[in-house]
């Protein structure tokens, strides 16, 4: 394996191409640059086993981002993803995070932010490719170490019910239209509101879920599907 972190661009925006690709040399990243999906799959570069992680725009001439990740995954090709969106772009990017893609990133954005995110994914994808020592439950019979790795993610589950369940029912409506990608403006015309209430709610459900941002919430959101499925049959 190429211990090299590389960091593959997808945006068919010239300038905002090279300013990403500049940012990430300026800190001593690779970065390679493409004007499209189809551009970086006939590459062949994500054949290459190395760590690396992979920024796409969620509009992108030929196959959108969407699709190259869908591509990517009927591939088997593996590798931790950001997209690129604009505001009104973010139920595709909520599309993009059922696909795989571990965030994304709305445009205008903070150049320290970026390099932030993009660090934290090559530095965790970096660490789940070293060779790991044998653990109590990596040396269980198989079953049992399945048994273990659910009970985990289940306590984890179990952690963002729980805090799904202190939202008063309108914070559960708010939760439901945010994570579908819907502004303050338009949530409240969903729900008949003013946009500072609906303001105050979605402050309410971020404090409440215990996270950060838009990205974060959506992976709770999630984690958390099936359960809202099987609670609301």
């Amino acid at each position: 394996m190429n211990h090299e972190p590389i960091v593959y661009i997808v945006d068919d925006d010239l300038a905002l191409r090279e300013a990403l690709r500049m940012l990430f040399e300026s800190v001593s990243l690779r970065a390679v640059a493409f004007n499209s999906g189809v551009e970086l799959l006939d590459s062949g570069l994500l054949q290459e086993t190395r760590v690396g992680c992979l920024l796409a725009d969620v509009r992108l001439p030929g196959i959108s981002g969407i699709t190259l990740l869908e591509r990517l995954r009927e591939a088997g090709i593996e590798i931790p993803t950001l997209v690129i969106t604009a505001y009104g772009d973010i139920p595709m990017a909520v599309r993009a995070m059922k696909l795989g893609a571990v965030d994304f990133i709305t445009k205008p954005f903070n150049p320290q932010t970026v390099l932030e995110l993009v660090q934290k994914t090559l530095d965790d994808a970096q660490a789940s490719a070293l060779p790991r020592a044998p653990t109590p439950a990596s040396t269980m019979a198989p079953t049992t170490a399945r048994q273990a790795a659910e009970k985990l993610l289940a306590g984890v589950d179990a952690d963002l019910l729980e805090r799904y369940r202190t939202l008063t029912p309108r914070e559960q409506q708010v939760f439901e239209q945010i994570t579908a990608g819907k502004t303050n403006r338009m949530v409240a015309d969903e729900l008949g509101i003013s946009v500072r209430t609906a303001e105050f709610h979605r402050a309410g459900v971020m404090k409440k879920m215990q996270v950060q941002n838009l990205a974060e919430l959506t992976r709770a959101c999630l984690s958390l599907q099936d359960h809202l499925v099987s609670e609301s049959d």
